[in-house]
Parts: structure tokens; sequence; C-alpha cells
């Protein structure tokens, strides 16, 4: 229209609908501009059933003192709204409200709203990546992909690969270690040092009445005793454990019991950092798998360590 040569405005409107389960009105038109309907409803069924009649928005903000109602209603308008906000009033302090975007943020909902999906960091940095599937023998995948598959090929040769420093360590060499047979003696003394005397490790009456059918050691035991297995104990160039992933307990192990463990270097990673002192290293995480006599897997993870590099 007339007069709108540097923008058009309009002042700020207050709107009520009285009958907001009927059809239209602000269900239908989104208003980019300071205009707001007030929707009276009588119940949360009630006021859910409002808010899916927009048929599907970017954000929206619940606001509400009862971690209850959050609990009960998140759930369902999540189905409707890209992102929302749940503002009591701890959250309020800092709140910059429902429609501020984050960092590399895809705006978007689902329905009409977008596209289909509200995204933030590196789930959105995926979006202008090229992702290609990759299909093959572990030995394939892991020479493409420069990280070790578990069954692919490996390495052994006579040298432990805690005595290669990060310049010389290969991604898949492996040190398949001797074996050892859990005892009686073990499990108590582990407990003991432990504090940990949980019935599945004490108590033969009850454990016989498990699915276990009997007692069995502390996984952590296991975890234990395989570090003492596969760790050089001289002096070299792994500096430290600073930590573990992806840890799973798959079959129990029991007194009579015998373990060993494959340690396969997995992938490096060099993040070029050096030590206070000055002295470069890198990052090598290994693949540890735990085996029974039967060879059956007990325990499966990766463990990350400090690397010295050459000086």
């Amino acid at each position: 229209g007339d007069g709108v040569d540097n923008g058009a405005f309009i002042a700020p409107h207050l709107l009520i609908n009285r009958n907001p389960l009927n059809d239209g009105g602000a269900h239908d038109i989104e208003a980019f501009g300071p205009v707001a309907t007030l929707m009276p409803y009588n119940g949360i069924e009630e006021a859910l059933t409002i808010a899916a009649k927009g048929k599907g928005s970017l954000v929206t903000t619940l606001t509400t003192k009862d971690p209850a109602i959050a609990a009960e209603m998140i759930p369902v308008l999540a189905a409707q709204h890209g992102r929302l906000q749940i503002l009591d009033a701890e959250a309020s302090k800092e709140s910059t409200g429902h429609g501020s975007p984050l960092p590399m943020l895809k705006h978007g909902g689902p329905g009409r709203a977008g596209g289909g999906e509200e995204l933030g960091g590196i789930r959105a940095v995926h979006h202008f990546l090229q992702r290609t599937a990759i299909q093959g023998s572990p030995t394939m995948v892991a020479a493409v992909t420069r990280e070790y598959v578990r069954g692919a090929k490996v390495i052994e040769n006579d040298i432990h690969p805690f005595r290669r420093h990060f310049d010389d360590l290969q991604v898949g060499e492996s040190l398949l270690t001797h074996r050892r047979t859990v005892t009686e003696a073990d499990i108590v003394n582990f407990g003991c040092l432990s504090g940990d005397h949980f019935y599945m490790h004490f108590d033969e009456i009850a454990a016989k009445e498990t699915q276990f059918g009997r007692r069995i050691a502390h996984g952590y035991f296991v975890l234990s005793a395989a570090a003492g297995l596969f760790v050089y104990p001289g002096e070299g160039p792994v500096l430290a454990n600073y930590g573990l992933d992806t840890l799973r307990f798959i079959t129990p192990v029991g007194a009579g019991d015998t373990i060993r463990a494959r340690l396969t270097c997995k992938r490096k990673i060099d993040q070029g950092r050096t030590s206070p002192e000055g002295h470069p290293q890198g990052v090598v995480m290994w693949d540890v798998a735990v085996t029974n006599q039967n060879d059956e897997l007990v325990a499966s993870y990766d463990i990350l360590t400090l690397v010295a590099k050459k000086q």
C-alpha cells in the first residue's frame, strides 16, 4: 500500500479467540509481527489439542513450574514443533526467548513449518558434507577408513605395542596375551579390596537362583585382570591411560574360567599437542576384546592412551 517506502509496520495487537477449538484464525494465519492471540483452554488435553491445530511450527514455549506437567506435555508437543523451550523461574533468568536460533542451526520444524527437523551443533554441519556408505570385509573397511574394525587382519610381531612410539605404531598392530584362570581367591580379594560385596560375588545360594546359576567375578575385576595381561610393565612411550569408552560386559566370568585379551591399535589421533615440558605426544585408541576358554567374548571396550612421539 501507500507510505511503505521505508517498510511496512503495524502497531502491537493482542487478540483473543474465545473458541480456539474451531478452525481458522491464528491456526491458519501466521502473522510475522507484534501480534499475539490468547486462546483459553480447559485442562492439559485441550491445550495439546489446540497446539496441534497449528499443523506444525518452528518453535514453542511451555511455561510451567511443574515438572510433571512438562513430562506429560513435551513428548506430545514434540510431534508438532521443531524446538521446545520449557520456561520456569530458574530458566527465565537467562532465557533469550524461544526464537533465538543456535549457531549452525537449521531452523525448521515438522509439518508446514520448515525442513522437518531442528538441528544444532555437529548434526547441522553434517548437512554440508557428502555422505558415502562403504561396504566390504572388515579388512577392506579398516584399510579405507584407517581405523581398525573388529574382525580385520591384525599385525603381530615380537615387539609389544606399548613399546612403540606414536610415530612408529601402525593401526592394526595387535597383541594376544597369555591366559589367566580366575580363582575363588581372586573374587574374594577383589571384593575386599574394592569394598564391593554384591551378593552375586559372595552369596553362593542366592547366586545359584539367578540366571547365571553361580557366583560370578566382578566386571571390574575382569577389566583389571585384562589390563594386567596386556600392559607392558617397563618404561616406554605410553605415558598414561586417560579414558575408556564403549565398555560392555558380555559373558559372565566365574571361578575356574580362563580369560585372555587381544589389544589392537584402533586409531591414532594426532592433536599436535605437547607435554608441559614440550615433548610431542599423540593419542592412541586401543580396541580390547577379552575372551574366555570357549573363545566367547566376555568384555569389550576401547581405551585411550597418551603416547610419546620420537624426540
